[in-house]
């Protein structure tokens, strides 16, 4: 389906004309088509309010009769006795005085209704003139009220002149308002939308800034939080590109050195050969796991399928301890494991297993000079609890509530030159959560850092 696009500047003016034209064209309707209508309804509520003041004139009703006349200029003719008595009827549009048989006609309908109070309108043809002729009874007497209903065909054709002028200029400063209120809205829209394509060319010092209008100052904090989540984005995956070999590079390492050890001394050592060939092996499945891991991290946890069996937990830690054997003797480090002589749990062993490498791999990173990993395994009442410790310089409390996002990496110098992408704790985390074993972190500045995880014993029956 397809629409048709406007410009703000476009639709603003045509709106403000139409706005216009229509309280425009309700003036004209009401104050030239209704004028004459509207004119001759009020004058016979008029007529009917002075009507009643009369017919509650007490004794005093002769000068009361007469102040009533002048103050709303209006004639009046009272007939009591036999006797008429005249109030302001020497006005030049009175038709009281003229006693024409016309006006006799009229006075005789009046007369013959049954209502104290009643009103009809006359029109003279001998003067040309429309009118109002009341009749009141009171005590007897008949009082007779006339006012003239003015001509409004020459008030019309001023008012149908002054509205030709004033829509002409109401459409014109219409205008005027549109375009200035069209361009402050426009404006702000036009420079995010340059800058918008400038951030498409990863301009990551483009501002959105603010206009003063709500719903515009909204639309630039949503662009520049954009921006800025785009800009990180931007950063990790450079991070990531120049740096994946944070959870790759430990095994592609062992693999070399172990390689290396074979062709320079184990080669003639069938058993010693065999066991670094194991390693390699061992080595190589991990990566493969990693990088399937890695890959997973993308998508929801509940695609991640976990194979679950019952091990030795114990027996793999010491495993996994035993293959950075290299890194012992290479770099001085010293990695100690304190343990139950054995802990049987029901997991997913590859990714359990890739767990303890994580944290054993941050551990070594982290820690302090004295380059000591230490690996605890306690048996407590309702669980068990792993632990990896280091003696590094500690995480700083506002971010340990970072550490497990991915892409994090903590800025303090690593003991080890070593490059990460941030992966590792995510991928702990997942792999944790997904086994619903509680996980953890303590740090105290200068004093080292503890990760640790839980398995209820719950959930090993």
């Amino acid at each position: 389906m397809n629409i048709k696009t406007k410009s703000i500047n476009f639709q603003t003016i045509g709106y403000f004309v139409i706005f216009a034209t229509s309280i425009l064209l309700l003036l004209w309707f009401f104050q030239i088509l209704f004028l004459r209508i509207f004119y001759e309804q009020y004058q016979v509520k008029t007529m009917s309010k002075i009507s009643n003041k009369i017919k509650n004139i007490d004794d005093n009703y002769l000068t009361e009769l007469e102040n009533v006349a002048y103050e709303n200029n209006i004639c009046i003719e009272l007939n009591r006795d036999n006797e008429v008595y005249s109030f302001n009827t020497k006005m030049p549009t009175c038709l009281l005085n003229s006693h024409s048989t016309t006006l006799n006609n009229y006075k005789y309908k009046l007369m013959a209704s049954s209502k104290d109070i009643a009103t009809i309108k006359l029109v003279n043809t001998e003067k040309e003139v429309k009118g109002l002729l009341s009749m009141i009874r009171n005590n007897g007497y008949l009082i007779f009220t006339y006012t003239n209903l003015e001509d409004v065909n020459a008030t019309s054709k001023v008012l149908k002149g002054q509205l030709i002028y004033l829509t002409l200029t109401a459409i014109l400063i219409s205008c005027l308002i549109a375009i200035h209120i069209s361009k402050k809205l426009t404006k702000p829209i036009v420079d995010m939308t340059k800058k918008a394509k400038e951030l498409t060319n990863h301009n990551a010092k483009v501002v959105f800034e603010k206009s003063g209008i709500t719903e515009i100052d909204e639309l630039a904090d949503t662009l520049n939080y954009a921006k800025e989540e785009i800009a990180k984005i931007d950063e990790l995956r450079r991070d990531l590109m120049a740096n994946v070999s944070h959870d790759l590079k430990t095994p592609l390492t062992m693999i070399k050195a172990y390689a290396e050890m074979i062709k320079d001394i184990s080669y003639k050592n069938p058993q010693k050969r065999n066991e670094h060939l194991d390693i390699i092996i061992d080595e190589a499945d991990r990566l493969n796991i990693l990088v399937n891991d890695i890959l997973l991290l993308s998508k929801s946890q509940s695609e991640v399928k976990l194979e679950i069996e019952e091990y030795d937990l114990v027996k793999e830690v010491k495993n996994i301890i035993k293959k950075y054997e290299i890194i012992k003797q290479t770099e001085d480090y010293k990695i100690t494991l304190k343990a139950p002589k054995k802990v049987l749990i029901k997991a997913d062993k590859n990714k359990l297993n890739q767990v303890i490498y994580n944290l054993i791999n941050n551990a070594i990173n982290y820690t302090g000079k004295d380059k000591i990993v230490k690996v605890h395994i306690t048996d407590n009442k309702d669980c068990y609890l792993v632990e990896v410790i280091d003696t590094g310089k500690g995480i700083k409390k506002e971010d340990l509530k970072f550490i497990w996002d991915k892409y994090y990496k903590n800025e303090k110098n690593h003991q080890r030159n070593v490059i990460g992408t941030g992966l590792g704790l995510s991928i702990v985390k997942a792999i944790l959560t997904q086994h619903n074993f509680s996980y953890g972190v303590k740090s105290q500045k200068n004093k080292g850092t503890i990760f640790y995880f839980e398995i209820r014993k719950e959930s090993l029956k």
